[in-house]
């Protein structure tokens, strides 16, 4: 059924025209111009009626033959016919309007209609309205999806959407899912609008109770009635890949140029998945039911790029919105959005074609007179479409505009056939592509840039990942910007936008080359000194006036293992006589020191492992992420009781850094175990730096001492009770010492027997002895060594039993004045 489009809202109407009629050549032309706008149905009975053309264009039904009313469009005479007996514009054919106009939002079908005497042309316009002829479609009818068992509830698996391709209300797609106590169904919005289904994971699956699932995917348009579409999801259930592929973009936009060749790459997408093996490996393809874009565009399955498979034309479509799809080994799969925008090329000349002319014209008629009406139409659009005509040579005719497309030939001057019988005349046509193309079209009686685009950056950010300890001078980054214009206004310059404040601070760090646009390292980067920094970059086309645009440049430092460990715990400068006692009784595993290190570094390269480095099995081990030190066994009385540790700490890194610490470990059961050692060391390094200066002193109280010591040995020569005193001291005030200690503690600087009360300070960096007084109740046996068989002779023992106190003393005075040596030293 068709009706007139009503465009002022006269509600008693069903049909509304509108007709102007401008006055042009007063009384030498009655040319005029007009608007009809109705507005159909698609899919109409062939023989409808759209309108009464002459009714609404005001002409008598009884001269529609004599004036020649007809229609003039290549498109419209299939699809419409006027009917002259009625002035009935009536459907010649069936209009299918996605046929027609595709997805465009509006489909027009427009055409002129012209009647003669006098001359008029008038514009029709005819809206082709939808119907829910098409119902949604799958482009496969059976979905398969392969779903690890170990997929946690709420995941969700991309389905294929359903196409309808009618538009508006019609074209609105919902979705449902059969009953099922796993999935309920959702939808993901792109970035576009688009919305796509999604199967969503309600209750975790179980392979071995149930290791397939069969849902019913139902897609409704918004039409009435409603038209629906079905397909079968089958859910195969695996162990394994949980990892959908990712486009890197969403939506895919691309401009190319319609005489691009056959083959011709025009675009690469990219997806990434992060399972391994056949889980990780990306198979690409196209998903459409469309024809026009199966015929025109082939796809790569393994690399993404989309090439052309027949030529491009404008003409025949200026758009092309493909679904790409990135399927997984595993048939886990996600979609993303191309759009390719043809760039129309001056590739199709002017058309001339004769609308109306008079075959003859009497050589009186006055000038103005119009003696032919022509159409000229170029295919191209905008400066490639846009037409000039004139008629070549001096001739006494012109062309004067009549409508977007028709021009009149008129005379300019009066006519003499006796000086000239026929005149040819030669129309050309040319539009204002480049390069430019022209027609010509011989009757008796046949048309530059602005800079209006400002340069385009293709993102607003980007980012520059720099290693450090790079080469000055090198080149970092490339930012280019395209200009749709040409020649000077396309004709880029590129600069860093700064401030005042941070110009000599960039200026030092980068610069760009104006031209090309590269970025160049002036200095060598130090992550641990500066990690990143922005830029705003600007590009300034040679337009006049100039346009610009702008970006931002993020560059950061990428960290290289340029530091080594630095141990603070331990101290590495500490000096070699500081030792961690152990205690005798440590458990296996027990916690005896810790090494702690940092790394300047960040990342991988600051990681650090603890290692010790030893050729033999050791009593120790250290943990290798913690630097934790613990006993590996129970100590035996054959273990060494002193060992040298040495601790290695290395980053992880490529190349890899180390450092290295000494650890003196002391394995005792008391801490008087250990006094020995510390004391002879620390006596001995002190003794060497002041041994001249207390040299003088301890020789003079040796004397002193010695002369006490004689006086004291001849009175006790007559005392017969001091022999019996030594035998009967206790040996508890000397605590027990492992044998093993005796050779290797001992120096010969303090005998033995002699043991003293020792202050240690807990900080190994002071080394403060206190030696208070000798225990002199020491059994003599204590001095003996522990081969005594050649002292058994009875007769020796007598003959030296008088001299033992003597001896005894003798040997006190020395080891006193020893000591007091010592102590000074």
């Amino acid at each position: 059924m068709a009706g007139l489009h009503l465009q002022e809202g006269q509600a008693m109407q069903g049909l509304r025209w509108q007709v102007i009629f401008p006055f042009l050549f007063s009384w030498l032309c009655h040319s005029v111009s007009g608007h009809i706008h109705y507005s159909i149905n698609e899919e109409l009975r062939k023989g409808s009626i759209v309108g009464n053309i002459a009714k609404d264009l005001q002409l008598d039904v009884k001269d529609l033959v004599r004036r020649k009313l007809r229609v003039v469009s290549k498109t419209s005479e299939k699809y419409l016919n006027i009917n002259l007996d009625n002035g009935n514009l009536y459907i010649a054919d069936r209009i299918d309007r996605e046929t027609l106009c595709r997805a465009a939002a509006d489909c027009v079908l427009t055409f002129d209609a012209v009647v003669e005497n006098p001359l008029n042309v008038f514009s029709i316009k005819i809206d082709i309205q939808d119907i829910n002829d098409n119902s949604p479609k799958f482009i496969l009818d059976t979905i398969r999806i392969e779903m690890s068992e170990s997929t946690s509830p709420g995941s969700r698996f991309l389905l294929q959407n359903a196409e309808d391709p009618d538009v508006g209300v019609n074209s609105v797609i919902s979705y449902r899912l059969s009953t099922n106590q796993y999935f309920t169904l959702g939808e993901k919005v792109s970035t576009d609008g688009s919305v796509f289904p999604e199967l969503i994971l309600e209750k975790p699956l179980d392979r071995e109770t149930q290791d397939k699932h069969e849902l019913i995917l139902t897609a409704s348009d918004g039409g009435n009635p409603v038209q629906t579409g079905t397909a079968l999801i089958n859910i195969i259930v695996t162990d394994f890949n949980d990892n959908s592929p990712v486009f890197t973009q969403d939506v895919y936009k691309v401009s190319v140029r319609e005489n691009i060749p056959v083959n011709s790459t025009i675009l690469q997408v990219s997806a990434s998945d992060e399972d391994e093996g056949v889980n990780g490996q990306i198979t690409y393809s196209i998903r459409t039911t469309a024809s026009e874009i199966l015929q025109t565009f082939i796809i790569n399955p393994k690399n993404g790029e989309i090439k052309t498979k027949t030529h491009l034309d404008y003409e025949v479509s200026r758009f092309y919105e493909i679904s790409v799809q990135a399927e997984d080994g595993g048939s886990r799969a996600t979609k993303a959005k191309v759009l390719i925008e043809v760039t129309d090329m001056n590739d199709n000349a002017p058309e001339i074609s004769i609308t109306s002319s008079s075959d003859l014209i009497p050589e009186d008629s006055a000038p103005g007179t119009v003696v032919a009406l022509i159409q000229v139409h170029d295919p191209d659009s905008e400066e490639n479409g846009e037409v000039q005509c004139v008629i070549l040579g001096n001739l006494p005719f012109e062309l004067i505009s009549s409508g977007s497309n028709f021009y009149k030939i008129v005379t300019k001057s009066s006519l003499d056939r006796e000086k000239i019988s026929s005149y040819n005349i030669t129309i050309q046509a040319s539009d204002k592509g480049s390069p430019e193309m022209t027609s010509r079209k011989v009757i008796r009686l046949d048309v530059s840039d602005v800079n209006d685009n400002a340069p385009v950056f293709e993102k607003l950010t980007y980012t520059a990942f720099i290693p450090e300890n790079n080469l000055p001078g090198a080149s970092i980054f490339n930012i280019p910007a395209r200009d749709m214009d040409i020649e000077d206004n396309a004709k880029i310059t590129y600069s860093i936008m700064s401030t005042s404040n941070e110009e000599d601070l960039l200026s030092s760090y980068i610069s760009m080359n104006p031209v090309t646009g590269v970025i160049y390292a002036q200095r060598s980067f130090d992550y641990e000194k500066q990690k990143e920094f922005k830029i705003q970059i600007i590009a300034r086309d040679n337009g006049s006036p100039s346009l610009n645009s702008r970006t931002t440049l993020r560059i950061c430092i990428v960290d290289q293992n340029d530091n080594s460990p630095v141990i603070l715990y331990p101290s590495p400068e500490a000096d070699s006589s500081t030792f961690e006692m152990v205690p005798w009784t440590s458990e296996p595993g027990s916690l005896v020191s810790k090494v702690v290190a940092v790394d300047a570094d960040s990342g991988h390269n600051a990681w650090l492992s603890y290692f010790l480095q030893s050729s033999e099995p050791s009593l120790f081990t250290i943990d290798q992420h913690t630097g934790e030190m613990r006993t590996s066994r129970v100590f035996q009385e054959k273990d060494f009781m002193k060992h040298g540790i040495v601790v290695l700490v290395r980053d992880n890194g490529n190349p890899s850094r180390s450092a290295s610490v000494t650890i003196n470990m002391v394995i005792a059961g008391h801490f008087h175990q250990v006094l020995p050692e510390l004391s002879n060391q620390s006596i001995i390094e002190e003794s060497q730096s002041n041994l001249q200066f207390y040299l003088v002193i301890a020789l003079a109280l040796i004397s002193f001492l010695f002369i006490v010591t004689v006086i004291i040995a001849v009175v006790s020569k007559y005392k017969q009770s001091k022999s019996s005193s030594f035998g009967s001291m206790s040996t508890s005030l000397y605590p027990p010492i492992d044998p093993r200690f005796m050779t290797q503690f001992s120096t010969g600087t303090l005998p033995l027997p002699y043991s003293y009360d020792v202050c240690v300070t807990l900080d190994p960096s002071e080394r403060e002895f206190a030696f208070l007084k000798p225990q002199h109740n020491v059994p003599v046996e204590s001095l003996i060594d522990a081969d005594d068989s050649g002292i058994g002779n009875e007769s020796l023992k007598n003959t030296t039993q008088n001299f033992i106190p003597q001896v005894f003393f003798l040997h006190y005075y020395l080891s006193s004045c020893t000591l007091i040596l010592g102590i000074f030293a």
